[in-house]
């Protein structure tokens, strides 16, 4: 079954836009959201580096 991450609408529309208010929110809410943790921390060590790298993220 996929994590609701991977459908997020919020998260496919920072595919599309990051610079827009709504990408912007979204890459601000995965810094404290506890439904990414949950999934990040369920990711393989490549796919983990491979969303670090996408997302510019450093936490967990």
């Amino acid at each position: 079954m996929a994590h609701v991450c991977e459908n997020c609408k919020f998260r496919a529309h920072y595919h599309k836009k990051p610079d827009s208010l709504l990408g912007r929110f979204w890459r601000w809410h995965i810094n404290f959201c506890p439904g990414w943790k949950s999934y990040f921390s369920r990711q393989t060590d490549e796919k983990k580096a491979e969303l670090r790298r996408m997302y510019n993220f450093d936490k967990y």
